[in-house]
């Protein structure tokens, strides 16, 4: 376990563990505020984002900065963003759970620095491995679970909202609910109120 970023970070970028190593331009650790009260965990990165070396930089990012905006959220003030695999998986397929578990890490050693009171699980693949491993993403996504003294929710994948639109009104119904738990129990996400 590293206690610092800088350690953490080094580590990770020379990973070698899974095979997932073998085909990466960029290992793509995680971009936010360091320590964030609100944690947004995706499945992996893809060919953008592997390019680039951050997470959701790609249409899918683009959607979820726009809505991020909407409740007042960015990576570059006061949220954090991170990836389930670090490393992209060929032809952006799920990571196989070998690869979650050989990544998990990582993921539990961001977690304990930020120390975030809420998660966001961003589609399926996270939101089974880090809240239920029967979550059905369709029906359960917006609700909130408290895990060990931890908000977490599942959201829908920005990617599975540019290929059906038509949810793109319940996946921002969510940010709403996010919203509001952050004023409920975060104190310096938001700037205050003046």
């Amino acid at each position: 376990m590293y206690k610092e970023w800088g350690e953490l970070t080094a580590s990770c970028r020379s990973c070698r563990q899974c095979e997932l190593c073998e085909g990466r331009t960029h290992v793509v650790v995680g971009v936010g505020k360091e320590n964030a009260e609100v944690m947004f965990i995706g499945e992996g990165p893809g060919e953008q984002e592997d390019l680039q070396g951050e997470p959701f930089v790609g249409r899918a990012g683009k959607l979820l900065d726009k809505m991020l905006l909407a409740v007042e959220l960015s990576r570059e003030e006061n949220i954090y963003i991170a990836n389930m695999v670090k490393c992209r998986p060929p032809g952006n397929r799920d990571p196989k759970p070998e690869e979650q578990e050989a990544c998990l890490a990582w993921l539990r050693n961001q977690v304990a620095l930020i120390r975030p009171k809420i998660i966001v699980c961003l589609g399926r693949i996270a939101s089974l491995r880090l809240i239920n491993p029967d979550i059905k993403i369709s029906r359960e996504h917006g609700v909130w679970v408290n895990k060990n003294g931890t908000w977490m929710m599942p959201m829908l994948h920005p990617a599975a909202l540019l290929r059906n639109p038509n949810q793109k009104p319940e996946a921002l119904e969510d940010f709403f609910r996010l919203r509001e738990k952050i004023k409920e129990i975060c104190e310096h996400t938001y700037p205050e109120e003046k």
